[in-house]
């Protein structure tokens, strides 16, 4: 082969080179860039809330039913692990709130139903509590970080971390809530 052939052959494979990496840093800069899932806690009801006793001895057992849709924006689907979120009161856990294993599909939205049984004496040994039934509510924080897989293409996979943070209003008068989620993914 003389060297003319061999100039035109490595310049053609350099400029399709090119226009390959250029085009895979375009896509993955644009719509293969990893956007946060958003994570919604549409608390249902709250139920099961019964008190007793006196004042030191004061009992508080309460359920909240919940349904939590993740809305993933994502061109890959997203598999997660079972995993447990935690409810927090005023920087103490006061429940445990169990998230089954799911798949979360490319471009798609999923409801999971759960519940978070209040622990009682945990959120009764804080000293605001008392106050804050009192004046009609309780702000609760509930923390979740979902470990998973991103598969894009049915082929890449890369190991991945849903973190979510949802406050919560528990309106003690009414028994309604009002929930705002935040949530970041870290691949």
């Amino acid at each position: 082969m003389d060297t003319r052939k061999l100039k035109i052959c490595c310049g053609v494979t350099a400029i399709f080179l090119f226009i390959f990496v250029i085009l895979i840093t375009t896509l993955s800069l644009t719509i293969f860039k990893p956007k946060q899932p958003e994570i919604t806690a549409h608390p249902v009801a709250l139920e099961n809330i019964t008190t007793g006793g006196g004042y030191p001895n004061v009992t508080l057992n309460a359920t909240l039913r919940m349904i939590v849709t993740i809305d993933n924006r994502n061109y890959g689907s997203f598999k997660y692990r079972n995993t447990t979120a935690h409810v927090n009161y005023r920087g103490g856990i006061v429940a445990d709130v169990p998230i089954e294993a799911a798949l979360v599909p490319a471009r798609g939205k999923i409801n999971i139903s759960t519940s978070a049984d209040l622990m009682a004496d945990k959120l009764l040994s804080s000293p605001y509590v008392l106050g804050d039934i009192e004046s009609g509510s309780l702000n609760l924080t509930s923390v979740a970080n979902l470990h998973g897989e991103v598969t894009m293409l049915k082929f890449l996979s890369l190991h991945a971390r849903a973190m979510s943070t949802c406050d919560f209003t528990l309106w003690t008068k009414t028994q309604k809530v009002d929930s705002n989620c935040k949530s970041k993914i870290k691949l």
